[in-house]
């Protein structure tokens, strides 16, 4: 059993998903591939005293405050997570707070972690347009090669709202 609510933010309305003891899912803005994540999903309403669903706006109320919020009090268990994407996923938690990266820089990275030579960052950048748990895990923090924002489920304009927010300044 899911259970599902909103959060009413700066950018809009965002859906969340939790499991009972997880958040799942989070999607704002444009919300691409959210019907494709929660197809055959039986959802409920969240019930306000859930623990996860408190924790989880606890994070999101402090980071819309301005804040760089620790993941600490966060189960994240992102759905559909094939060992690649959570791979890909796992490096967009490293992202610091106010940063960025790039596809290629993570595909880089990537390929290190698993002994090959090379990793495509198309490759990379398909698994984070699929992260179902957008905004925590920093999706919004990966840019193109020569530092165009492409590529964010939530839309670009909220991508910019979202790196202007934590204070990054874009060329």
């Amino acid at each position: 059993m899911y259970f599902n609510c909103q959060y009413l933010s700066p950018v809009g309305s965002i859906d969340l998903l939790f499991a009972e003891d997880a958040l799942v899912g989070l999607w704002l803005g444009e919300k691409r591939f959210m019907q494709e994540a929660i197809q055959g999903l039986v959802m409920s309403e969240a019930n306000s005293q859930c623990l996860i669903l408190k924790e989880t706006k606890n994070w999101l109320d402090a980071y819309f405050a301005g804040h760089n919020p620790s993941l600490n009090h966060l189960t994240l268990k992102p759905l559909h997570a094939t060992a690649f994407r959570y791979m890909v996923w796992q490096h967009l938690l490293e992202i610091p707070y106010g940063e960025v990266e790039t596809y290629g820089h993570i595909a880089k990275q990537i390929a290190k972690d698993r002994g090959q030579a090379n990793m495509s960052a198309q490759a990379v950048g398909g698994a984070v347009g699929h992260n179902p748990i957008s905004l925590i895990i920093p999706c919004h923090r990966v840019l193109a090669q020569n530092g165009a924002l492409t590529g964010y489920g939530g839309g670009i304009k909220n991508k910019a709202w979202l790196l202007n927010h934590e204070k990054l300044t874009l060329h």
